[in-house]
């Protein structure tokens, strides 16, 4: 541990600390346990609609609490929780593995955190006091128009998508320029870890597909608050453009949880493999091509629209297309373990569910691909089931393994193992219990988001399944979080590589410091760690020079990695928050008032341009800096 740069990059002690925090690892910590507290939260919501589905007829829940309840689930699950949850890791685990001290624009980065919890906690607030949204996650025109859904409703949830959105436009924003130009020396793009070029690439869906909804629900908002027209046939607009341009972003977020999802299994499969990845170069153009084909599905949920039959044929085969890039990832993986020495710990449980559960979901993914099967079952169990299937399947599941697999790196503790298989089979038989009966209750014609059903279809033994695996699925979750907060504590200490991995997050200690490298690493291969060292070194492996009383990061080019200058970061500060507190005000106060954009506007203008005030001591050291060779 260096004093000196320890003193140099920390984060102030204390309340005020925890306000002006901007090390990447903070912010990515508190994302990752505010997107598992959103997920708790969701999940509660959850398992009342199953009690209250449990049995036919049944009177725990009524119709207008019940809708508020699937909304708010939904919204959470998907907006509040798989998206962020997945920018937590990449914002805690990419500076590390690039072999970085920091992330581009670490004042922004904490912004958006702000934003996303204050965005949530918004969302939340609001079903406590009965103005919770009730039209659907996906808020379909026009049921959540004005003339359907008077009230306030439905401008929380548009309002709440923009708060959610913002944050992850700016993170992935933030991503984008880590790697790009933060990497070590020698990291080229030919030799980014695969966990990296898979973040790098849902972060430029994420820049491509989220103004798609922002621009949606502005306009939903515009139609409910100013009484413009977007969305209403009658005076010019069009009901459908929701449609259009709500799954153009839709479509694309299934595959920002689903990627990430794909990260961790080609993180975690070498190492317990005990070998490198098999077919990299494969991997890679996968993960782009899977990117570029998930804009080109979105009518995939529109096809009980009248869009023609010829346009429908096309979106068919491109939602069977972009199944043959994830078989290719299968693949690799199934021959990097199938030639590697198995090591079978509970993060690969987790992985190897993933490839029983995800082949399922995407067999009925292929199936719903069919128009006229989709005709019959949209809209029925069988779609929740699907969805189930391949987001708790290809990200839930992989996202639990990569939580055992990292939580060395976040806390310096193992978690206990029997714990962590106790947690695996709970979940893993849970799921399947609460989740494939659905398909059949699909089959058979119930309906989604129905709070009732009557004694006569016939429903009721396999809703009451259904509630049985959801119970077991809620006590996998209370074993994960006793097994997480015990090895917290008392778990057995880690050091700083115990999977014997080789990637560069490894290289430093569990937990990381401050500063992350002492030295910045110079790469060779795409498994640092992993590769024997000459005696003596041919070339430099770690970078010299860079000053200690300043927050400097080297800056390297963008295909090569080589040095470029030095760069100084901005000290912690208080005024991201406080700007998060502004614009919090601002979206809020205008879903009752469109003067609040004009009037809240002015104390956000004043908070950013205070936040980028430079101090004389930050001036000083980019001054310094410059004039250094």
């Amino acid at each position: 541990m260096n004093p000196v740069l320890e003193q140099t990059w920390r984060d102030p002690p204390g309340l005020w600390g925890t306000l002006c925090a901007i090390d990447h690892k903070t912010i990515g910590k508190r994302t990752i346990v505010t997107a598992f507290g959103f997920f708790l939260a969701a999940g509660i919501l959850a398992a009342l609609m199953r009690l209250q589905l449990a049995r036919p007829e049944n009177t725990l829940v009524g119709p207008d609490l019940y809708n508020q309840l699937f909304t708010t689930h939904g919204t959470a699950m998907m907006f509040l929780f798989a998206v962020p949850v997945m920018q937590g890791m990449a914002i805690y685990l990419v500076p590390l593995m690039v072999g970085a001290r920091s992330v581009a624009f670490p004042r922004m980065n904490a912004f958006a955190y702000w934003v996303y919890l204050f965005g949530g906690l918004f969302l939340f607030v609001s079903l406590l006091f009965d103005i919770g949204p009730d039209a659907g996650w996906f808020s379909y025109v026009p049921l959540s128009g004005p003339q359907y859904t008077p009230g306030k409703r439905a401008d929380v949830w548009a309002q709440m998508i923009t708060f959610t959105e913002l944050s992850g436009l700016l993170v992935a924003v933030v991503v984008i320029a880590t790697v790009f130009k933060l990497r070590a020396p020698g990291l080229t793009l030919a030799r980014l870890p695969l966990f990296v070029w898979a973040m790098l690439v849902t972060a430029f869906m994420i820049l491509f597909a989220m103004p798609s909804v922002m621009l949606a629900s502005t306009a939903l908002i515009l139609d409910r608050l100013v009484s413009t027209h977007f969305y209403n046939p009658a005076e010019g607009g069009d009901a459908l453009l929701w449609q259009h341009l709500f799954w153009f972003f839709g479509h694309p977020e299934v595959y920002f949880i689903f990627i990430p999802g794909l990260a961790f299994m080609s993180s975690i499969i070498p190492t317990f493999s005990r070998r490198p990845i098999y077919g990299y170069p494969a991997i890679v153009l996968s993960l782009i091509s899977t990117a570029f084909l998930s804009f080109g599905l979105w009518v995939h949920h529109m096809f009980a629209t009248h869009i023609p039959d010829l346009g429908k044929s096309f979106f068919t085969a491109a939602s069977m297309m972009i199944a043959i890039p994830t078989a290719i990832q299968i693949f690799c993986w199934i021959t990097t373990m199938w030639k590697g020495r198995f090591d079978l710990r509970t993060p690969m449980l987790f992985v190897l569910a993933f490839f029983f559960i995800l082949v399922l979901g995407g067999l009925t993914g292929l199936m719903v691909a069919s128009v006229p099967l989709d005709l019959q079952l949209h809209d029925t169990y069988f779609v929740v089931a699907h969805l189930h299937y391949v987001l708790l399947g290809g990200a839930v599941f992989p996202l639990f393994g990569a939580w055992y697999y990292w939580f060395p790196k976040f806390t310096g503790r193992l978690m206990s193992e029997r714990l962590g298989r106790w947690q695996f089979w709970l979940f893993f038989v849970g799921f399947n219990v609460a989740f494939y009966p659905m398909h059949h209750l699909g089959l058979q014609g119930m309906p989604r988001r129905v709070y009732t059903y009557p004694v006569d279809m016939g429903w009721g033994a396999l809703n009451a399944l259904s509630t049985a695996g959801a119970v077991m699925i809620a006590a996998s979750v209370l074993v994960f979080i006793v097994n997480a907060l015990g090895s917290r504590r008392g778990g057995a200490l880690a050091g700083e590589n115990p999977w014997g991995a080789g990637t560069l997050e490894w290289a430093t200690a569990s937990p990381p410091p401050p500063y992350n490298f002492e030295r910045p690493p110079v790469v060779r291969a795409r498994d640092p760690l992993w590769e024997p060292v000459n005696e003596p070194p041919a070339e430099p492996t770690q970078v010299v020079g860079l000053a200690e009383r300043v927050r400097e990061a080297l800056v390297t080019t963008v295909v090569d990695a080589l040095p470029s200058h030095r760069l100084a970061f901005p000290q912690p500060t208080v005024w991201p928050f406080i700007s998060a507190i502004a614009v919090t005000v601002m979206f809020i106060g205008s879903i009752f008032t469109p003067w609040a954009i004009v009037w809240g506007g002015i104390p956000v203008a004043i908070a950013v341009t205070l936040w980028f005030w430079p101090k004389r001591r930050e001036t000083m050291a980019d001054l310094a800096v410059e004039k250094r060779p």
